[in-house]
């Protein structure tokens, strides 16, 4: 594989290789033998017993065998795009101290896009790189492989998503994790205080002021206006936080 980091790959001591699972083999195992790779993560529909890609998972379980490639298998919906993104990125995680390629070229569109975004998302990380391989000819026919061969690997740009600051989503979190997804503005600060997400330097007989008024500056005022993942809706006396749909979208593969 021809790609920027060719150094980098040489460098590396343990390769990594992650691919969604489709109606392919040649797209996923030839790349593993181009790059020595050590390991392969597949991600593969959760619902096991609608995939239909499924035995082309023990195709390449054997190809990876002869090769001496090590096969892990993670599950997320392949129909979602965030929870998609999230279990990429929890593979990435895992496998942070070696060189990863993300394979962008095996599995559905909506799973290509979740590899690209995972990318942008940790544009960081040095030591992650996705492409696109190009197969050297299709199948005639529906229900076969789908692609036979590799005719090249195409290095991909990655072009860095902007994300909110780790206190912002600290806050955004305990918003999502409340049973319905809402909470008091007052319970909010008490929180946000323990958890140091907002800072109060004021006496004390103006200390539930300062408060509120760090909780606004420096959270409600950008997940809301900047963000839009959170709305504030006044009831009777209380003001609420509720998790807006961007914000419940963000929290799937962001938190």
């Amino acid at each position: 594989m021809h790609t920027k980091d060719t150094i980098m790959t040489n460098l590396a001591t343990f390769r990594v290789h992650i691919a969604p699972l489709g109606f392919e083999i040649d797209r996923i195992v030839l790349p593993l033998k181009q790059t020595k790779a050590d390991k392969l993560w597949i991600l593969a529909h959760d619902n096991r017993s609608e995939d239909l890609s499924a035995p082309y998972l023990e195709k390449i379980k054997k190809e990876c065998k002869k090769l001496d490639v090590e096969v892990k298998v993670a599950y997320s919906d392949r129909l979602s795009l965030f929870k998609a993104i999230k279990s990429i990125k929890d593979i990435i995680s895992q496998e942070e101290n070696n060189y990863i390629y993300v394979n962008v070229a095996s599995g559905s569109k909506i799973q290509a896009i979740a590899c690209m975004m995972a990318c942008m998302v940790l544009k960081e990380c040095d030591n992650l790189q996705p492409f696109y391989a190009e197969p050297e000819r299709y199948a005639a026919f529906e229900g076969k492989q789908q692609s036979f061969g590799i005719k090249d690997t195409i290095a991909l740009p990655t072009y860095e998503i902007q994300t909110p600051q780790p206190k912002l989503l600290a806050a955004l979190k305990i918003v999502a994790d409340q049973s319905d997804q809402k909470i008091t503005k007052k319970e909010m600060a008490q929180i946000a205080e323990d958890q140091k997400i907002i800072t109060i330097n004021a006496e004390q007989e103006n200390h539930s002021q300062a408060r509120f008024a760090s909780l606004d500056k420096n959270i409600i005022a950008p997940l809301e206006k900047e963000w839009k993942f959170i709305e504030v809706e006044k009831i009777g006396r209380n003001r609420w936080i509720k998790i807006t749909q961007e914000g419940k979208d963000a929290a799937e593969f962001l938190i």
